[in-house]
């Protein structure tokens, strides 16, 4: 049998609790630690020093996230402390002023997420990052693959205290299937003992489906086969635990994994997005017109590229400032990627132009597109010191006229209608339609 199962309430940041709880009778530490969070993660933190004052701020306010709280308070001891949170259920770290081992060990047999030492160096940056982690955790689901229902449900429990949301699956045929259904599953958590398919074998299928950059894949095994990590790895593992691990272990390499993938995530942004409008930059665009254009084609379906220029930009850099050129050209970057479908693949060129590669639209369906978009940007008031600014944008574009034909004549071909747009007298479209239909 196999089985899988949401065990997180939460999809999105709109319906995710937003409050931080943060108890502690040190007012310096306080400080530092709540600038720390609340530039990190931009979440409201509310301080208090008691127990007391704590539980009449959390029955007073809803939507609480997260608590992070000292041992020493004036109105209860070590054990109160982790008892008053624990049995509210609220996810907390442990805040302690010294180590000690014992205690350490005792509070992490609860549901406590951490204990950090608060003296320690670089205390302050840690706990700041951890928040931020638990708090894009909840974005995120993690999937669990082990025939064992004792082993899945463990691990199931350690994710869902770090906030992941959970996929739970039995076998190895389930586990693929929540990797198809699911995109948010950006993490596997994959054992290697299972009948039908073995975690190795589990781990190089689901690569077919999710590359290194999507999905972090840890194996746990407690087979002590030297052969098991390199095989593991070798089939696209990111990472290996051997059991039995404990928490904190397992804590920061799924963290340690996470934070992996979101950086690549970030270092990709960089490479493929204009740094100014967030639209993807003309050399991301090449590349995915490239691979786009000779399927769509082969399909039949038709595919009109166009180019589109912000009319009179240097006027609006001369009389109203750079400041106000970076904001009218974010302004119809966000018109452009409204106005694109799901399907369309939009751009910032360079400058003050744009691209659109757009299928499946006729004659007559591209032009009223087009214009709709010219429409919309002629519709824009961008505020500047009081003042509104107002623009046009000329547009030139080319419907595909062969199933061979070329990006580059495509892009040349719209360029040149841009080109006759602007002669035109601006604010206008310009454009070539495939044999048949008639041409602007």
């Amino acid at each position: 049998m196999s089985a899988t199962a949401n065990v997180r309430p939460y999809d999105d940041g709109s319906s995710l609790p937003q409050r931080i709880l943060l108890v502690e009778n040190s007012r310096t530490f306080t400080t530092l630690l709540r600038e720390a969070i609340e530039q990190r993660v931009e979440l409201p933190v509310t301080v208090v020093s008691t127990l007391a004052e704590a539980a009449r701020v959390l029955d007073e306010e809803q939507g609480w996230f997260l608590a992070l709280t000292g041992l020493v308070l004036v109105d209860g001891d070590r054990d109160q402390v982790v008892e008053f949170f624990t049995s509210r259920n609220l996810p907390t770290v442990v805040v302690s002023g010294v180590y000690d081992e014992d205690l350490r060990r005792r509070v992490l047999q609860q549901q406590i997420i951490d204990y950090v030492v608060k003296n320690a160096p670089g205390s302050i940056d840690y706990l700041a990052w951890l928040v931020q982690r638990l708090e894009r955790n909840r974005r995120i689901s993690a999937l669990v693959v082990d025939d064992s229902l004792s082993a899945r449900t463990y691990a199931a429990s350690l994710l869902q205290m770090y906030g992941y949301r959970v996929v739970a699956a039995a076998d190895g045929a389930a586990g693929l299937q929540a990797i198809e259904q699911d995109p948010s599953i950006r993490l596997a958590i994959v054992d290697q003992e299972m009948p039908g398919m073995e975690g190795v074998e589990f781990t190089r299928r689901l690569r077919g489906l999710r590359s290194r950059d999507k999905v972090a894949v840890i194996g746990i095994s407690g087979n002590t086969d030297a052969s098991l990590i390199p095989r593991f790895l070798k089939n696209g593992a990111n990472d290996f635990l051997r059991k039995p691990f404990s928490r904190e272990e397992f804590f920061c390499r799924v963290s340690q994994n996470i934070d992996q993938l979101e950086l690549i995530g970030t270092l990709q942004d960089l490479a493929t997005r204009d740094y100014l409008t967030g639209l993807p930059n003309r050399r991301h665009f090449l590349e995915q017109s490239q691979r786009t254009l000779p399927r769509l084609l082969a399909e039949r379906q038709s595919v009109t590229a166009a180019m589109l220029d912000i009319d009179h930009f240097k006027h609006i850099n001369d009389t109203w400032g750079h400041e106000a050129g970076d904001d009218a050209l974010r302004a119809v970057a966000n018109a452009v990627g409204a106005h694109a479908r799901p399907q369309d693949l939009a751009a910032r060129f360079g400058g003050e132009e744009f691209c659109l590669l757009v299928p499946g639209l006729d004659p007559a369906g591209a032009v009223e597109y087009f214009e709709d978009l010219r429409q919309r940007i002629e519709a824009l008031r961008v505020p500047v010191g009081g003042q509104e600014l107002r623009m046009t944008a000329s547009i030139g574009f080319c419907t595909a006229r062969r199933h061979d034909e070329s990006l580059h004549h495509l892009l040349g071909e719209a360029d040149k209608h841009l080109y006759l747009a602007k002669a035109a007298g601006r604010n206008r479209l310009s454009y070539a339609m495939p044999s048949g239909a008639a041409a602007a």
